[in-house]
């Protein structure tokens, strides 16, 4: 499973935009996005969720698997 920083960049890339680009279609700054896109540990849902949306995504709920021991 792709990290949102990996789903990102990789539909930043396929859309040919630049991270510039992004940002200002997202509506958020450049820093952000190089934030997201870095993986930083800390973002605001309600940002990440605005870039999302260019791509038809949104943030949400995802199961994972804990370790048993």
């Amino acid at each position: 499973m792709k990290t949102i920083a990996e789903f990102v960049k990789m539909k930043r890339k396929q859309a040919k935009l630049t991270q510039p680009e992004l940002a200002e279609r997202a509506g958020v700054g450049l820093r952000f996005i190089r934030e997201l896109e870095a993986n930083k540990e800390t973002m605001r849902l309600d940002k990440v969720d605005l870039v999302l949306k260019l791509f038809g995504h949104t943030v949400g709920p995802v199961p994972f698997k804990r370790d048993e021991e």
